[in-house]
């Protein structure tokens, strides 16, 4: 059964509030954090974006999960306490839970900042006896920190960082990151981290596009949300969904453009936003990486890389670093 630490909603909603005007304000170019696509229904369509086959990084990083889940766990000192961020549905964590289930009693900690997808993520692994989950609805690191906090002495820790999303940071970003993950670590804890590699830019754009227009409706949705949570008049329809690719970062941008020129109110934000025609939100990045850099931001943030698996039908990689 899923216990549930959740943040409270007031806080959360001023937090989301603050954020929006935040990133609403900026002079040069509005934004708005990745981490809000994913409410009940953002949630929902990403399950539907992961099973498109122009996007093959959900399959990817399932297949090696389900292939080497016993190579994976194979180098943990047990017991081990698990703790994924941004568990998601939890439908690839199945393959690693069950590996480790075969050696111990495992209890696992989704932290996700959707409570619907933390009950997702219950259904899905509610068969799996030898696990018990409890579940923080909370940001990446604010759960870690609570996790690490119930250790028992002499217990090892997991932590889960899968479907790419290191590549939401900007690379400076992801550095730290993974430094303050580290923070949180013994000597000895492993860290599975996932990476989207390389590939040609129009895999990418489409990926990112895709002609059903089902991640359209996921980055709209973001608007849609603000409307519902925060008292906005988004036109949904006086957007639209825009993808491209930047070389120099190597790194696939999410936009909402703004097809008029428009005024837009959100009253619980206390917040009015003017938008020129052509003028974009950036909503999310993707940042694509190298097999061989793994291993130098690896030791540059504190780990050692002890293994990697690739996908070569999509090229990805799941990398196990070791906390020294």
């Amino acid at each position: 059964m899923l216990m549930l630490a959740q943040t409270p909603l007031e806080d959360s909603v001023a937090q989301f509030a603050a954020d929006v005007r935040a990133g609403l304000e900026k002079p040069k170019q509005k934004e708005l954090p990745s981490k809000y696509l994913y409410d009940a229904v953002g949630s929902a369509l990403f399950e539907v974006i992961g099973l498109l086959p122009e996007y093959g990084l959900t399959r990817a990083g399932s297949r090696i999960l389900r292939h080497h889940a016993e190579q994976i766990v194979r180098p943990l000192r047990t017991p081990v306490l698990v703790a994924e961020l941004g568990s998601g549905s939890a439908k690839n964590t199945r393959w690693i839970l069950e590996a480790l289930g075969r050696r111990q009693l495992t209890t696992y900690h989704p932290i996700d900042i959707s409570g619907a997808a933390l009950v997702q993520a219950e259904r899905e692994l509610d068969r799996l006896d030898s696990v018990s989950i409890v579940g923080f609805e909370r940001e990446y690191l604010d759960g870690l920190r609570e996790v690490a906090a119930r250790r028992a002495a002499g217990q090892g820790l997991l932590v889960l960082f899968l479907g790419g999303t290191i590549g939401n940071f900007d690379r400076p970003a992801a550095d730290q990151f993974l430094r303050q993950v580290r923070e949180l670590l013994l000597p000895g804890d492993h860290l599975l981290l996932s990476t989207d590699l390389e590939k040609p830019e129009k895999d990418l754009l489409v990926a990112y596009d895709d002609p059903a227009g089902v991640t359209a409706a996921f980055n709209l949705n973001l608007l849609a949300r603000i409307n519902r949570e925060l008292g906005a008049d988004f036109d949904l329809d006086r957007f639209e969904h825009v993808v491209c690719y930047d070389r120099a970062e190597r790194r696939i941008e999410m936009h909402l453009c703004s097809t008029v020129r428009q005024s837009v109110r959100i009253s619980r934000a206390d917040l009015g936003v003017t938008f020129q025609a052509g003028e974009t939100i950036w909503t999310e990045s993707s940042h694509k990486y190298a097999a061989q850099e793994i291993p130098r931001i690896a030791a540059r943030t504190g780990y050692r890389c002890l293994s990697q698996w690739y996908d070569r039908e999509w090229p990805f990689a799941q990398n196990l670093l070791l906390a020294e």
